[in-house]
């Protein structure tokens, strides 16, 4: 069959399914693109054409930011449990480097996400061209290759028939549970329209089977006997629990065992906030109930985690136990000298739950689990109705938006101080209710995340939390939910700076400085008059519904209308830059200046080092 490397590419992708637990799903659903001069003949053409011919079922969506667009992806795929993902098509240079942002947060989070960056010319004809990047030491070096250390599987597809092999290792590894992330094909923008006879078997119908690896016998044996011996042992859920669908086991085994679970970001709501078990948060930004209990734990067994240093608090949250790791990826297994439980979540909590059948906490460590959590549900309380005076607090929004909330709506956030918010405050019944990514804690992921999750969860209501740092990133995609007719509702909380980074600069001794939205004052500096950015007229004219509150109550009043609405929403709001915040218990390893000429600095690098020496490597 004669087509050119795109038009079999789109073919090709089109009936790619992925399997597990035999229920099928098409791997690839659709395609996120922006055309330039590098994709518009070659990848443009061939979605244009599958449509018209209805040779190819691959659905296309205008982004407005090639970044937004792959963060789109990631979030749909998580979403999604990984099983399904979209492609991303871009121009040559600026275009295609736009995603490399993204690549690295899907990798990061280990999401599968399919790039398809347009490159040079491979035929060198005309060089060097638009937008190419002319290294003097070798002549196939292009900007694309930026995208090597972010990818998992990077190839640069110089001649057509190179499509082949490099299509099926593409699929191969969007498809592994362990080694997935961002998968690249650059596109040279001539291979792109070139023909080949491509063979017919290359475009039949594959499905790639998605397994769920096995515990071994013994080391399984080695893992329920450290449990069985702890006296105090802690779960530390995470993302893997969520991926490999486990939550329904993990509730069972921590109520059989009465083992407390606290989770992190990816894995909230893998266990109900009011389970018996729940304990919240873990780490620098976790419930003071969690960190409690790992700093106490004498086992701890983490099931999908990846032990980032927000998990750890830089390694101060847990004192000196055991270590379990359940973990499908080896990388993950192995860490913090575990016992390495390498197999599928699922499974792998099926066989520690048979392996410790009778076997329970003592009713003392229940009780003190309760105690502990009660005490923090009474904080919450307290955070979610300060009443705080002139504007409110970012809590009490966080409150407002909880009571409005129903428990499958899902909640979108990656970075500024609403993670840490979040990560104490917010009651998440449901898995994928809690979408909040902090693996790269990427500023823009927040909007363009809305426009994946809705594709991938049209039933749920989806609500984006973005400061309006985040905001101001990347705000285009907001352009893609109303042209597509899809409803999101973005809560903007705008506070007129970085709070989080602004209240880290204080305590570091820095002063905030350089962290607020300001006008240039006398001083030289960014300590001026507010600036005067209306961010409400800003979605406004990006096609949106929005809807203002400067008070708790005109919030909720306002949610509860974009609820019952069908468009695309903006609830904007203003809070108070200081806070107040929940109360901390964790630590964050930020160094500050070992020597400075500011009082503030040197006060603060006492308080670094006499925190730091609870730090410890886990050996």
């Amino acid at each position: 069959m004669r087509l050119t490397t795109a038009q079999a590419l789109v073919r090709f992708l089109a009936v790619q399914y992925s399997e597990r637990d035999g229920v099928e799903h098409r791997l690839i659903p659709g395609c996120f693109g922006i055309f330039g001069h590098g994709n518009v003949a070659g990848i443009g053409q061939a979605l244009l054409q599958a449509a018209e011919t209805g040779e190819a079922d691959l659905p296309y969506y205008l982004a407005r930011n090639e970044q937004g667009m792959v963060h789109a992806a990631a979030a749909y795929t998580k979403t999604r449990d990984r099983l399904a993902t979209f492609a991303c098509t871009a121009s040559t240079g600026p275009g295609s480097t736009n995603m490399i942002t993204g690549a690295a947060l899907a990798t990061t989070n280990r999401l599968p996400v399919l790039l398809l960056p347009s490159d040079m010319f491979a035929r060198r004809g005309p060089d060097p061209v638009l937008q190419q990047l002319e290294d003097p030491r070798a002549g196939d070096v292009t900007v694309n290759d930026a995208f090597r250390p972010v990818s998992k599987y990077f190839d640069r597809i110089t001649r057509p028939e190179q499509l082949i092999p490099a299509a099926l290792a593409a699929m191969r590894v969007l498809t592994d549970p362990a080694e997935t992330g961002a998968v690249t094909l650059c596109l040279p923008q001539d291979v792109q329209a070139e023909a080949f006879d491509w063979p017919e078997e290359f475009f039949r119908r594959r499905v790639w089977h998605i397994g769920r690896p096995l515990p071994e016998p013994d080391v399984l044996a080695r893992a329920a006997e450290a449990l069985r011996n702890a006296r105090k042992p802690l779960i530390v859920a995470g993302g893997g629990v969520v991926y490999s669908q486990a939550t329904e086991q993990l509730r069972a085994f921590a109520a059989a065992t009465g083992i407390p679970v606290a989770d992190t970001h990816a894995g909230k709501g893998a266990v109900p906030w009011d389970h018996p078990c729940a304990v919240g948060g873990i780490g620098s930004t976790g419930t003071a109930s969690a960190n409690a209990l790992a700093a106490e734990a004498d086992v701890v067994l983490g099931i999908g985690t990846r032990y980032s240093d927000f998990t750890t608090a830089s390694h101060t949250a847990f004192g000196d136990p055991v270590f379990v790791n359940l973990n499908v990826t080896r990388l993950d297994a192995v860490k913090h000298s575990a016992i390495p439980v390498q197999a599928d979540a699922r499974l792998g909590i099926e066989g520690l739950h048979a392996a410790l059948d009778g076997w329970q906490v003592d009713n003392g460590y229940r009780t003190r689990v309760r105690l502990l959590a009660d005490d923090w549900r009474r904080t919450t309380d307290a955070c979610f109705s300060l009443g705080h005076q002139p504007l409110p607090a970012q809590t009490e929004i966080l409150g407002a938006l909880h009571d409005v909330l129903d428990d499958l709506d899902v909640v979108i956030n990656a970075a500024g101080s609403l993670p840490g918010d979040l990560q104490m405050l917010w009651r998440a019944r449901d898995p994928k209710a809690y979408n909040v990514e902090y693996a790269y804690s990427c500023m823009g992921y927040e909007v363009a995340a809305g426009l994946g999750v809705k594709l991938a969860a049209p039933d749920r209501e989806v609500v984006v939390l973005v400061g309006d740092g985040s905001y101001l990133m990347m705000a285009q995609e907001l352009v893609t939910m109303v042209s597509e007719g899809l409803k999101v509702i973005v809560v903007v909380v705008q506070n007129h700076g970085f709070a989080s980074i602004g209240a880290l600069s204080e305590s570091l001794g820095s002063q905030r400085f350089g962290t607020q939205y300001r006008y240039r004052g006398d001083t030289g500096r960014l300590d001026g008059g507010v600036l005067p950015v209306d961010l409400a007229a800003n979605a406004a004219s990006l096609g949106a519904n929005v809807l203002s509150a400067s008070t708790v109550d005109e919030f909720r009043t306002a949610m509860t209308r974009a609820k019952a609405g069908r468009e695309t929403t903006v609830v904007h709001v203003e809070t108070d830059l200081y806070g107040p915040n929940p109360p901390g218990s964790g630590w964050w390893d930020v160094p500050v200046s070992e020597v400075s000429e500011l009082d503030t600095t040197r006060k603060a690098r006492e308080d670094y080092a006499a925190a730091k020496r609870g730090q410890r490597h886990y050996l």
